[in-house]
């Protein structure tokens, strides 16, 4: 039996919401997306949720909203999903990319390096699911007066210090896309703050800088969401602790099997809870080895095989770390979220959880 890259649950309860939105006959920011927005924002504890179409537009009005303009420079890592860089872009910031450490995410080291008397801001990345260096960042943002904007399209969940991700900046950002620990069955987007201006600015840019029916205050837009997606967003979130605490434990039963072999495996730094949107491995024969799993029926995928800087816009050369981690990253041999029957490929029963992530990871 093929195993598929992604499969989000699909259920009764899930298509009971989905019929329901549907008969609400209320479907662009309606009712299903109010509440949505109200119980993600209780979920982490913020004043403010506001859903768009993807991460990549959420990140764009907060910088917006926070007053980035050109010729601003904004810490982005360098080993990461192009949406967060192109974000930077389109709000005409400058990209500076910092180097990453070995739990994939910013090393605190080099981003104190790039600071300049440009920078303004910085976004680190949850990468994979593991919560970057906080208290490190926070500090460094206080020290060197920047702004603090949390790219969480990865890490729906994920704490450090006990605490959730997207609670310590001005702004965090999620992301709904398919593949991730909580989706809405397409495209999506959030962000949170505590700040009442930038949570009205963005409503306003969301949907063409409007004001009201007739009146625009600015140039906004098309970004918003829709109830029948919200629906069921509402449905998965009231499960997301729970199927994180699933992908924990087959975090730990991968890491438990593969022990031993030639595999570099992710582990968690400590303070920090990992909630393994991808279980990401390192070998030097990435290659062969997917290879052999596909000839197996195991899809794979590679996050990311080109860093950012080489991507278009270089501005400043990714540092060693983050290179490295684009020429070995192996193929991500699992989705942790779902069960999944059949034979082990050590002959044992293969049991829950063996899907693996897919292989690309957009915003």
């Amino acid at each position: 039996m093929p195993v598929p890259l992604s499969r989000p649950p699909v259920d009764d309860e899930i298509k009971a919401a989905v019929l329901a939105a549907i008969d609400s006959r209320q479907y662009i920011l309606g009712p299903e997306c109010k509440a949505f927005e109200q119980e993600f924002a209780r979920y982490l504890g913020r004043k403010h949720a506001v859903l768009t179409s993807s991460a990549t537009a959420a990140i764009w009005m907060v910088l917006k909203a926070f007053g980035v303009k050109a010729g601003d420079e904004v810490l982005v890592p360098s080993h990461t999903a192009f949406p967060t860089v192109e974000a930077v872009c389109f709000a005409g910031a400058t990209p500076i990319f910092v180097d990453v450490d070995e739990s994939y995410t910013v090393d605190l080291a080099d981003a104190a390096a790039k600071v300049s008397p440009r920078t303004v801001g910085f976004v680190p990345v949850h990468l994979y699911g593991h919560p970057a260096d906080l208290d490190g960042i926070r500090r460094l943002c206080s020290e060197r007066s920047l702004w603090l904007l949390e790219d969480c399209a990865q890490a729906h969940g994920a704490a450090w210090q006990g605490r959730k991700v997207g609670t310590f900046g001005r702004a965090g950002v999620f992301s709904f896309y398919p593949s991730k620990n909580l989706t809405v069955m397409g495209d999506g987007g959030l962000l949170v703050t505590d700040d009442d201006d930038v949570a009205a600015r963005c409503r306003r840019l969301r949907d063409h800088g409007r004001v009201n029916k007739d009146v625009h205050a600015e140039v906004g837009f098309n970004l918003r969401f829709n109830d029948i997606q919200a629906a069921v967003g509402r449905v998965l979130l009231r499960r997301l602790d729970a199927m994180n605490d699933h992908r924990r434990a087959l975090a730990a039963r991968y890491a438990a099997g593969l022990a031993g072999l030639p595999l570099g495996l992710p582990g968690e730094t400590p303070g920090a809870r990992h909630v393994y949107h991808l279980y990401v491995v390192r070998t030097p024969a990435r290659d062969a080895l997917a290879r052999f799993l596909k000839e197996r029926g195991i899809a794979t995928g590679i996050h990311y095989p080109v860093p950012q800087a080489a991507r278009g816009r270089a501005v400043r050369a990714p540092g060693p770390a983050g290179d490295r981690a684009s020429r070995r990253r192996d193929p991500d041999p699992a989705d942790l979220g779902r069960p999944h029957g059949g034979r082990d490929r050590r002959g044992g029963r293969r049991g829950e959880g063996v899907l693996p992530y897919p292989v690309t990871d957009r915003h």
